[in-house]
């Protein structure tokens, strides 16, 4: 009697424990889109979240220009900043570029010093000198993240060093005039020759998609899962958009998600592509710079968020893991918070 006594206590206490332990939580911060003139307030708070990793989208530091000596002066101002030092000293953090800190506002694969402005990314980012990403052209990357037994794939695309031109905007009819109340930069390619990531990216995109992971984010400098507007984005690049699309439902991989920067504001994506679950677009643009409207954006469903932010994933482990996906603003004000599970970017039914 007494040893049935015991394992039913030992019994009672593992369910105890079971139904007291809290699942794993992930947490990854994001953003883009800050100058290392200015004070960065959202990187303190964003350190105060201690986030497992913090991710630069692009736009990292204002560098424009083609002097590679004011490109590292400009990088050591922010290394400088003592919020910058603060999220160092909590989390890694990592990047990606878009143009500003590339070399040229809006340049892509002609802009003549790209291998110099690389090697001095590469070099503030801490990158190995033997690591692949310094043997390859561009600076595209995979990063993974473990909680536990559970994997986070990072895939950090490279949207300037194979990108060609953009097209200066021809067409100025009514029916655009009535569309945009604004002046457009831009309109789509039409050719399938031209190109956003490269082919030698693609090839690479490919393989890492087909690579075993609980949950992908994609880490894009400019908005991919948003409407032609007129301004940089995948949409000047219709077919790049649609064959990544593509690319997600040849591979199947699951569990896909978009972090983007560059439009000086925070929304929310979704796109519903046929074959296809659900691609949501999570843009954090906002360090420290501002802008005075949100272009149009059929795909929008949460946002615009227009005062400085910061991005913030919150994973929660559970049997079918919920995601959370939140704008903080420099008020540490949640200022979007939307959240689904991970059952919902899958193709299983």
């Amino acid at each position: 009697m007494k040893s049935l006594n015991n394992i039913t206590a030992i019994l009672l206490s593992i369910l105890v424990f079971s139904c007291n332990r809290r699942p794993d939580v992930t947490k990854i911060a994001f953003g883009s889109c800050g100058s290392q003139d200015e004070p960065q307030p959202v990187l303190s708070l964003a350190a105060e979240h201690s986030p497992g990793l913090f991710i630069y989208l692009g736009d990292n530091i204002y560098g424009d220009s083609d002097n590679m000596d004011t490109l590292k002066a400009k990088y050591a101002r922010l290394a400088g900043k003592q919020e910058y030092k603060q999220l160092d000293s909590v989390t890694k953090i990592i990047g990606t570029w878009d143009d500003h800190d590339f070399g040229r506002n809006d340049a892509g694969k002609w802009y003549p010093y790209k291998k110099e402005s690389k090697n001095i990314f590469l070099d503030f980012f801490g990158e190995p000198k033997d690591s692949e990403r310094r043997k390859h052209d561009g600076i595209y990357t995979t990063e993974y993240l473990r909680q536990g037994k559970k994997l986070i794939q990072v895939i950090l695309l490279d949207v300037r060093t194979f990108r060609n031109d953009l097209i200066l905007v021809k067409d100025t009819s009514e029916e655009l005039k009535r569309r945009f109340f604004y002046t457009l930069d831009y309109q789509p390619h039409e050719s399938s020759d031209s190109t956003l990531l490269g082919q030698e990216q693609w090839n690479w995109l490919e393989s890492e998609l087909k690579k075993p992971a609980d949950l992908r984010l994609i880490c894009s400098g400019s908005q991919f899962g948003i409407e032609f507007n007129g301004y940089e984005a995948w949409a000047n690049f219709p077919h790049e958009q649609k064959k990544m699309l593509n690319l997600i439902k040849e591979t199947k991989a699951e569990g896909v998600l978009f972090l983007t920067g560059d439009v000086h504001y925070a929304e929310i994506s979704r796109v519903n592509e046929p074959g296809l679950y659900p691609i949501y677009d999570v843009t954090s643009s906002g360090i420290t710079s501002t802008w005075s409207f949100a272009t149009p954006n059929k795909y929008r469903i949460e946002g615009p968020v227009m005062d400085n932010h910061f991005g913030l994933l919150t994973v929660t482990w559970e049997k079918d893991p919920v995601i959370r996906m939140e704008v903080i603003d420099k008020y540490n004000n949640s200022r979007i918070e939307y959240t689904i599970k991970r059952s919902e970017i899958s193709f299983a039914k």
